[in-house]
């Protein structure tokens, strides 16, 4: 039997100059200590969780000596990580799948399934060009990276790599999210013969040509000056993509934010759909079908 492979290591840049430096805290001096799982993790090394596994499994040094659990580094520490923490990273997956009305996006509840039930071989989109290989394997923690409603279709990601979640759903995410949104009109707004304003009984909302009737300050509302939670909403574009629908493009992603963003003015959802998530589109993925992210796509 040949002898094991000594492991290899590769430097990780210090803070001070790596390019997404660790942030001390409101008056805090610039070389505090901080846990060695959140430098990786600021750094785009790996998710904090994946760090706490690489330090449990030897793979992370600091200044040359194996890292302890809740280890705290400062700036000038020099953190090396072996090549098999390279390794088994690489072979993590992440999932574009089209989600359709009537999954939940996480754990199964109210006798709904989660979306992930749909990440099978036979649901692969067979203009999926990505070479890698469905393996039940890869079930293994592929969770959702951001939520899309139980009545809400559309882009829905599932990784296992705990870099592309932090992009996508970290505290400091500002990844935007296209949807396309079709409205009904329950609000003021209907003209009346006199020309005045009259407001919609909502049994009988305006649900053609809404955009004839929704008043311009109501659509200035929506992309700035709405709060949720007690807390103001970022701003947002939100648009007219037809008579009907609209386009909305956030970059946060509170619980059922758009349906609640509408009830504040007037306005009720009949229909949502997420179309991009940054860079990557929906584009043709048909419903109930995914697919792998591409070695060249970037959130």
């Amino acid at each position: 039997m040949s002898p094991p492979e000594p492991p290899r290591f590769r430097r990780v840049a210090p803070a001070s100059t790596a390019g997404a430096a660790p942030r001390a805290g409101p008056g805090a001096p610039a070389d505090e200590p901080v846990r060695l799982n959140k430098r990786m993790a600021e750094q785009g090394i790996c998710s904090r969780r994946e760090a706490d596994d690489w330090i449990e499994r030897g793979w992370v040094r600091v200044n040359g000596q194996p890292a302890l659990m809740g280890q705290k580094v400062l700036p000038a520490d020099k953190v090396t990580v072996d090549k098999r923490a390279e390794d088994a990273q690489q072979q993590r997956v992440t999932v574009l799948l089209h989600k359709p009305m009537g999954f939940v996006s996480g754990q199964a509840e109210d006798g709904h399934e989660p979306a992930v039930v749909l990440f099978q071989g036979p649901a692969r989109w067979r203009e999926d060009r990505s070479p890698h290989r469905f393996s039940p394997q890869q079930l293994r923690g592929l969770a959702p990276a951001g939520r899309l409603d139980i009545d809400s279709v559309g882009l829905l990601v599932l990784t296992q790599d705990g870099r592309v979640a932090r992009q996508l759903i970290g505290e400091d995410s500002g990844i935007e999210k296209e949807y396309l949104v079709r409205v009904a009109y329950h609000g003021p707004g209907r003209p009346a013969p006199t020309g005045q304003l009259v407001r919609i009984d909502d049994d009988d909302p305006v649900t053609t040509n809404v955009q004839a009737v929704f008043p311009p300050a109501m659509l200035a509302r929506l992309r700035h000056g709405l709060s949720l939670d007690g807390q103001p909403l970022k701003p947002a574009r939100v648009d007219w993509q037809n008579p009907e629908q609209l386009r909305f493009v956030l970059t946060e992603g509170k619980k059922r934010q758009i349906r609640r963003m509408c009830e504040q003015v007037g306005l009720k959802v009949v229909g949502l759909k997420r179309i991009r998530i940054g860079r990557v589109v929906l584009g043709a993925l048909p419903a109930g079908q995914w697919r792998y992210l591409g070695a060249n796509e970037r959130f």
